[in-house]
């Protein structure tokens, strides 16, 4: 009976400690894999530690239009969205994203993309609207560091 009850009190510790509490409020990120790119093993790895590092995380899996990303994030309500990608589409699809959420009154949602984007690429793409631009090599938790750093919480049309 006590190595029960003390075997459910370690449990207690480690969830609470592993997860925040149900009443406080948690970033909700939507990843995204816009185009035909049909390599998403990335983004799974990004989802995995945002999720592990207490975010609330919306995959919407591959080959999406800007469309239909820009109309999930609306839809979820997030507070960012990250943007994977390696077709070498991001001077096309990237442009066409932040106009549509600009377009929907969403122009307030901040992106972030990662994957293969030549470097001589990124001030273009920083001046369209994205926070940041995240190369391989980047380890998961700069990731995490910079965007507990950098991305609050934005005030929401859902109730919480």
């Amino acid at each position: 009976m006590v190595r029960q009850k003390k075997k459910e009190r370690l449990n207690q510790e480690s969830i609470s400690e592993a997860w925040p509490s149900f009443k406080q409020p948690r970033l909700r990120v939507l990843i995204a894999k816009p185009g035909l790119d049909g390599h998403d093993r990335g983004a799974k790895i990004i989802c995995r530690a945002l999720r592990d590092a207490g975010m609330e995380v919306i995959y919407t899996g591959l080959r999406r239009t800007p469309e239909e990303i820009v109309n999930a994030a609306i839809q979820e309500d997030v507070d960012l969205i990250g943007l994977s990608i390696l077709s070498g589409a991001h001077n096309v699809l990237f442009p066409k994203i932040m106009k549509l959420l600009r377009k929907k009154g969403a122009g307030d949602i901040p992106v972030i993309a990662g994957g293969i984007i030549p470097e001589k690429d990124i001030p273009r793409l920083k001046k369209i609207g994205l926070a940041e631009i995240f190369l391989p090599g980047t380890s998961t938790q700069e990731i995490i560091d910079w965007i507990q750093k950098n991305i609050k919480i934005r005030a929401k049309k859902r109730d919480t």
